[in-house]
């Protein structure tokens, strides 16, 4: 198993991985599934049905919008919003669309976009599928795909078969530590005498120059660190009707008045913790760039965690942020490889719980901590994140999701300065808490597993 750190972390937009930047992903793969083929030259139009959690969550989500920006032939790492937007309007007039390579295509996105409430497919609680029909409306070329979380999408075939997403799917022999649990990556660091970052640097510079690692690790972490700016500087009210308000800004003020007056209290440590991961969340839900870590509902915990240990930690050293990342990526991997990062699939477990498993251990690494204290600091944290539901209210990746990586990030603090108490012995391995995630999710009701049916998506205020 390899999962590069550029998988587990990539630039996108909001509001979700899974909901927005997956099903933005699959419609821009079917344009060029027909440019590689010969149904090209009949196609007529274009009909998208959404099916689970995708319809059940998907106006909240965005994911028609979504879909229909990668049939315009967008991509979330590097799309242009502004001209994207233009974009929009012109086929909101036209009811046509124009790409590259093929013949015009008629698309309403009022009526070629189907919600279908029924069971989900059976492949993944996020499903859609794609049909292209001719002038006669028969159908020429129809593929499924699944949005697995973090952004990732394989097709039906690739379910099927077992096979992994692209980026995962490079035969382990060419990679030096190809640890696919925590005993093997636990084993590997005694053997070596590596920590668990140098392991994963090692194997990110297969197929690519330790340059261009340390360059995509830095353009990560400014691409982390600006979303938190961003959400700083930022007030107004959040979009999709909840009339949700963005606090962020006016909380750092609060903050820094009160640090400036030596009135805070002890406990100040945790706000600064919320606020940068409120920060973040606000971003993304309201649309804006992100990184996905390891989803875009959990992007905030990654980045607060780190905020916090260069603004308030004895001897930060900004130079160890690449290992902080290293470390969370490799955590991240090992519990996308072996339950799921997607909350269709595991509920909130699998976003909040995992990105503070990672988080935890990017801080216990940068603090000193060993590969067997990493490993405790992670599995602390996703621990005491096993149950949690995916209860989004009105289908929107605002309440409770922007205050839970809030709580996610102090939580992974918490782990990580108990594991740094100890000697990284612990009774439950990592590996057993993930097995429990993964059971705990293929158990848990649909209801709260992202299709806002249950839990706080349904207990709302009544006036």
């Amino acid at each position: 198993m390899f999962l590069s750190v550029f998988d587990v972390f990539k630039p996108g937009i909001g509001p979700s991985s899974s909901h927005t930047m997956g099903p933005m992903t699959a419609a821009a793969d079917f344009l060029d599934l027909l440019r590689g083929g010969d149904a090209g030259a009949a196609l007529a139009s274009i009909r998208v049905t959404l099916h689970g959690s995708l319809a059940f969550t998907g106006k909240g989500h965005a994911t028609d919008r979504a879909v229909v920006l990668g049939l315009l032939g967008y991509r979330p790492a590097d799309i242009d919003m502004e001209e994207a937007e233009r974009a929009l309007v012109d086929l909101e007039g036209r009811k046509i669309l124009v790409p590259a390579a093929l013949p015009e295509i008629g698309f309403d996105p009022a009526s070629a976009i189907v919600f279908d409430f029924g069971p989900p497919l059976p492949g993944h609680a996020n499903g859609l599928t794609i049909t292209a029909y001719d002038r006669d409306a028969a159908s020429i070329l129809s593929e499924t795909y699944y949005s697995i979380g973090g952004g990732f999408v394989v097709t039906a075939a690739q379910r099927v078969a077992g096979e992994p997403p692209a980026s995962e799917a490079a035969d382990p022999r060419f990679w030096p530590y190809p640890f696919e649990t925590s005993a093997s990556m636990l084993r590997m660091a005694r053997e070596s005498g590596l920590s668990i970052a140098a392991m994963k640097h090692v194997n990110e510079a297969v197929g690519r120059s330790v340059e261009d690692v340390d360059a995509g690790l830095a353009h990560i972490w400014q691409t982390m660190n600006g979303c938190v700016e961003r959400g700083l500087s930022r007030e107004g009210e959040l979009p999709g009707g909840l009339r949700v308000k963005r606090r962020a800004r006016r909380i750092r003020e609060q903050l820094q008045r009160e640090h400036g007056a030596n009135v805070a209290q002890p406990h100040v440590m945790a706000d600064w913790l919320n606020v940068y991961a409120m920060a973040v969340n606000e971003e993304n839900a309201a649309g804006g760039k992100v990184v996905t870590a390891p989803t875009n509902g959990a992007a905030g915990v990654v980045p607060a965690v780190a905020r916090y240990y260069l603004d308030h930690c004895i001897g930060a050293d900004p130079s160890r942020i690449p290992e902080f990342l290293l470390t969370s990526a490799a955590i991240g991997g090992l519990i996308k490889h072996n339950a799921s990062i997607s909350g269709a699939e595991a509920g909130c477990q699998g976003e909040v719980g995992s990105a503070s498993a990672m988080a935890a251990a990017g801080l216990c690494a940068v603090l000193g901590g060993t590969p067997a204290q990493v490993e405790n600091a992670a599995e602390i944290a996703l621990e005491h994140h096993l149950g949690m539901t995916c209860d989004p209210v009105g289908g929107l990746v605002q309440v409770p999701c922007i205050e839970r990586n809030g709580i996610g990030a102090v939580k992974a603090v918490s782990a990580a300065s108990l594991a740094l108490r100890g000697d990284g012995t612990h009774y439950m391995p990592l590996d057993n808490c993930i097995a429990a995630m993964r059971q705990t999710g293929e158990e848990m009701s649909t209801k709260y597993k992202e299709t806002s049916l249950g839990g706080l998506a349904v207990n709302l205020p009544e006036c």
